[in-house]
């Protein structure tokens, strides 16, 4: 067999493949074998038709099924001598039997590409990484969120005010004030100020009490068609939120010394908050700059089945989202950016003889057993299982990947106020 292999560019590759009559007459005397089971002729049992009426009345068509089934055999022989693994099917062409003679065909194909990482200096990477400023306000939203989540709730009958619940039944009615049959909503609840039951809707629900009726207008589709819909009204709720003392302090933070130390104490909770988001932003931000420094070519199939999977993901965890289409022109660029950064990944571990051993593995597990003494048990049950276990593996060898990255980056810290955050995030309500 003469395999003649191709480079047609960094993933794309193309296979010659000539078999001389000698190595494949063997395999055609064993198709004819096999067509004779399946002709049926006067005179004839299925199987033992003579060859020479066989290869007289069917030749033609015996070619044809050597041709269609011997292809991918002979394929897969040429792909394990050249120690070549495609990624998608092959594309068949240029076949060529001739009885007697010889067999050949070529195949395009695609494979996971080598990537060249230019050479690394000290500065070969630009990163920023911000260090996020708190401040007391910070605290006091920490803080009445948690009064939140101690809060008693009450039934009220002085009539709901903002931020109350009104609970009740929706129906929508006509132009004409008639109930549409099948439009009713029951038991619903309505928070008082909230979209869409603020503005006009506010002012009609303001001063309402259980039994009590209103109409209101409620968008019922994505364009924001709005109808109206008259609400019955069963029970005002309102949240009594506890008062900031040293008894509200034991509750919410037994751990703390008094009022003083509880503000302290979340201001250290919240500065770790804000430096895990600092290093995730950071770490997305470095492995960017590596992909815009290698900026490596990646195969239309790979990132086909890449993309695919995706948004099988997204759809399947967002039995909203139905339209496939869309939901790819939107993650389209997420899957180019993780497949740059996979096969970059590959490459460096490759290179730099990156491992992680199973010492390395227990050595994190003991480690997070340690500093969770009370879930020892639920982590060791936990990462007996192989899946989460080799979960643990990706996330220190992406580790070791990021401090690697980190000796050939220039960092630029960058102070960020967290007051300027609430602006924007105001300005984008």
């Amino acid at each position: 067999m003469d395999i003649q292999l191709k480079e047609t560019s960094s993933y794309a590759r193309e296979v010659n493949v000539d078999l001389p009559w000698e190595e494949i007459e063997s395999d055609f005397e064993q198709a004819i074998k096999q067509f004779s089971k399946r002709v049926k002729l006067p005179g004839f049992r299925p199987g033992k038709v003579p060859r020479k009426v066989l290869m007289k009345q069917f030749q033609p068509a015996i070619e044809a099924d050597f041709v269609e089934n011997s292809v991918n055999t002979y394929y897969l022989k040429a792909l394990q001598e050249k120690e070549i693994v495609p990624i998608n099917m092959g594309s068949v062409s240029d076949v060529h039997f001739h009885h007697g003679e010889h067999f050949k065909f070529k195949v395009a194909f695609e494979i996971e590409p080598d990537v060249t990482i230019p050479k690394m200096k000290k500065k070969s990477l630009k990163v920023e990484r911000s260090i996020y400023i708190t401040d007391n306000e910070d605290i006091d939203m920490a803080i009445d969120e948690m009064r939140h989540g101690h809060a008693e709730v009450q039934t009220v009958e002085d009539g709901a005010q903002p931020d109350d619940f009104v609970i009740g039944d929706l129906q929508e009615i006509d132009a004409s004030g008639i109930p549409i049959i099948g439009k009713k909503l029951e038991t619903r609840y309505i928070k008082v100020g909230q979209i869409p039951f603020d503005g006009d809707n506010q002012k009609k629900l303001e001063g309402i009490k259980p039994g009590g009726k209103t109409q209101v207008s409620v968008p019922v589709d994505e364009k924001g068609t709005t109808s109206i819909f008259e609400l019955s009204v069963q029970n005002v709720e309102r949240q009594i939120l506890p008062e900031v003392d040293e008894d509200f302090v034991k509750i919410a933070d037994p751990d703390a010394k008094n009022l003083s130390d509880f503000r302290i104490r979340i201001k250290e909770r919240l500065g770790k908050a804000y430096d895990q988001r600092s290093e995730k932003a950071f770490d997305e931000q470095l492995t960017d700059a590596m992909i815009n420094h290698v900026n490596p070519e990646f195969p239309p199939s790979m990132a086909k089945s890449y993309l695919d999977h995706m948004v099988k993901d997204v759809m399947k965890n967002n039995p909203g989202a139905t339209d496939k289409e869309k939901v790819k022109e939107i993650y389209l660029p997420v899957a180019e950016r993780n497949l740059k950064w996979y096969l970059i990944r590959n490459t460096i571990i490759k290179n730099e003889g990156f491992e992680i051993t199973k010492e390395d593995v227990q050595a994190d597990i003991d480690q997070r057993k340690e500093t969770n003494p009370k879930e020892a048990k639920d982590l060791d049950k936990y990462f007996k299982k192989p899946s989460n276990r080799s979960r643990l593996e990706d996330d220190l060898m992406e580790k070791k990947l990021l401090a690697y990255l980190k000796n050939f980056t220039k960092i630029k810290e960058v102070k960020v106020n967290t007051k300027d955050l609430r602006k924007q995030s105001e300005g984008n309500v």
